[in-house]
């Protein structure tokens, strides 16, 4: 039972008004398909300005063969009845809540299933409501011009005579899986499993074009992190997140085919078809193990692009450093030439303020010793900087 059933909704909010409409609007539950009879009142329906932008396609089919195209739900509901080994295959887009209230009533659809495919943003998952499966996927798709993987959520129904499938997003596009069951009425006319193991094929047929286009671009990030770029850090990231959404797409299929292969076993579904689902099984497997190892790629280039960017900074630093120390010895260099050239200048200046009154000014030995004065504290200088490899 799904822990969501242990919360209830708070008075007045949408999903207690909701509940309140589908209790209004749906039957008793008996666990069993809905009475067809044509003397069945018609269920409520939705406006019709609802149905066109909603319904993308509806069919009903008679051993794999299409015997009708409704234009409505109303229609599709009156043909069913009037069709008892017919099947129904409807399609929607983003339906209204009026057209999942009316399929919630025809199909006696769990109200908390139909909570889901309304309310959407839901993990992949697997669960049975009596004789009606719901099963909701991750589609995926690989956009060439931005370089991303775009995520669409499919919810499907699947009935004794029924398959509805409630799409939010662009993918995956369905009417190619129309056309491929129509194109095999051996395969469409085992029902409504066969049509559940289409729409699991057709998702994971498109994680192909997904896989293949990340590994383009973790061989691009490859390529740039060692020529330094440096957005590519930003692109690392980006790709990262994209993989963990991907990853949550792809791990819970494995085990929900296999918990689906158990059933189709258990319900003695056609043999063909379980050898089918099993093929679509080691696929999944197969994606969830690429997925896994582009998340563990991509964490190992982000470390080995945090290290060149460290020893990028370590060389600057350094580089730094070593102008630093040049520096400092040219002014060592400057300093000492001042200094030296600073004793001859200030014995010049004493002796150069012409004062009458100076010792020493009437001294016949006065200018030479001045001359060696300076020579001696010049040469003094010399050598005490060259000694402390100042010069």
């Amino acid at each position: 039972m799904p822990e969501r059933r242990a919360r209830r909704p708070a008075p007045g909010s949408k999903k207690h008004t909701w509940r309140r409409a589908a209790s209004l609007a749906k039957p008793s539950t008996t666990g069993r398909a809905p009475d067809r009879t044509p003397h069945t009142p018609p269920p409520p329906t939705p406006s019709p300005a609802h149905q066109p932008g909603s319904i993308v396609h509806a069919a009903l089919y008679r051993d794999g063969v299409r015997v009708s195209s409704p234009d409505s739900l109303a229609d599709t509901y009156r043909e069913l009845r009037e069709e008892p080994h017919g099947m129904a295959w409807i399609g929607l887009a983003r339906p209204t809540e009026a057209e999942l209230l009316s399929l919630a009533a025809e199909f006696d659809l769990h109200e908390l299933a139909v909570e889901d495919a309304m309310e959407a943003h839901q993990r992949p998952k697997l669960e049975r409501y009596g004789e009606t499966l719901f099963v909701v996927l991750r589609a995926a798709r690989y956009l060439d011009a931005p370089e991303e993987v775009d995520f669409g959520e499919l919810h499907v129904f699947v009935g004794p005579d029924f398959v509805i499938t409630v799409r939010h997003g662009a993918a995956p596009d369905l009417s190619a899986v129309r056309r491929r069951m129509e194109e095999t009425p051996d395969l469409l006319k085992l029902g409504p499993e066969a049509v559940l193991y289409a729409i699991l094929d057709a998702v994971v047929d498109g994680y192909a074009p997904v896989v293949s286009g990340v590994q383009n671009d973790i061989d691009e990030i490859e390529t740039e992190v060692f020529s330094g770029d440096p957005e590519v850090s930003r692109r690392i990231y980006e790709l990262s997140r994209e993989m963990v959404e991907f990853q949550r797409a792809t791990r819970p299929l494995v085990g929900m085919l296999h918990a689906l292969m158990a059933g189709f076993a258990k319900y003695r579904t056609d043999e063909e078809l379980q050898r089918y689902l099993r093929d679509v099984a080691d696929h999944v497997t197969h994606t969830s193990e690429r997925v896994d190892g582009f998340r563990q790629a991509l964490a190992d280039i982000l470390t080995v692009n945090a290290t060149l960017v460290t020893q990028e900074q370590n060389a600057e630093m350094r580089a730094l450093a070593e102008a630093g120390f040049q520096q400092n010895e040219e002014i060592k260099k400057i300093s000492s030439w001042a200094a030296i050239l600073f004793a001859p200048t200030l014995v010049g200046t004493i002796y150069g303020m012409n004062f009458d009154a100076m010792p020493e000014l009437n001294w016949a030995f006065g200018y030479p010793f001045a001359i060696l004065l300076m020579a001696v504290v010049c040469v003094s200088l010399y050598f005490i900087f060259k000694r402390r490899d100042w010069l």
